[in-house]
């Protein structure tokens, strides 16, 4: 089966695509809603947190204790890639077991935030990148979450620059509000169509 990867940095509006790509009748696994879930179900990854962590980093009842663990790698670049460095297979687990339950979809479709800085973008047959110039990034972000201007670079710094995701990719996506999204997906996606037959 044909996988394709959907990225861009924060608030580019990869989720908005890869939300067209679902209208169409295509799966689309969500790698960061992913990372939550098993980060409290994939039996693994728990022991592995624990034991990097420490045992604080589950409340009583399973849940994740995520302040505490946010507060370890925060601001810590080390902490931070041990973090990734334990979760990033588990979600490589997660998508297998989920693409094995696909029966009938002519291709589907990884939205995935860290895809080229993960790896994880080896995984798929093509990759898109969704672009939109930082300024009206960090403009959505902002008004989506309703943090600071300082938070949303923050972030991005942890993400690949722009322009290293785009020469890593094979199709870009233009959302900058000049071009209309869904005449670029729709052509994206009836390539992919032809492909996967």
């Amino acid at each position: 089966m044909l996988k394709i990867g959907i990225t861009g940095n924060i608030g580019s509006g990869k989720t908005t695509v890869s939300k067209l790509f679902e209208l169409m009748g295509i799966p689309v696994f969500y790698a960061d809603d992913a990372a939550k879930n098993i980060m409290i179900t994939d039996a693994v990854l728990v022991k592995e947190i624990r034991q990097t962590f420490g045992p604080e980093s589950y409340f009583d009842d399973g849940s994740l204790n995520r302040k505490h663990i946010a507060g370890i790698v925060f601001n810590d670049e080390v902490q931070l890639a041990k973090l990734n460095a334990i979760t990033h297979p588990a979600v490589f687990r997660a998508f297998d077991n989920w693409i094995a339950q696909i029966i009938d979809a002519p291709y589907v479709v990884k939205e995935a935030a860290l895809l080229f800085e993960s790896t994880s973008y080896k995984m798929c047959d093509k990759s898109i990148m969704v672009s939109a110039p930082l300024e009206m990034r960090i403009k959505r972000v902002m008004q989506r979450d309703g943090i600071t201007r300082t938070e949303v670079e923050s972030r991005n710094s942890r993400q690949f620059s722009e322009e290293k995701k785009i020469a890593l990719a094979d199709y870009v996506i233009k959302n900058d509000e000049t071009a209309l999204i869904i005449p670029q997906v729709l052509k994206l996606h009836e390539e992919f169509l032809r492909v996967a037959r």
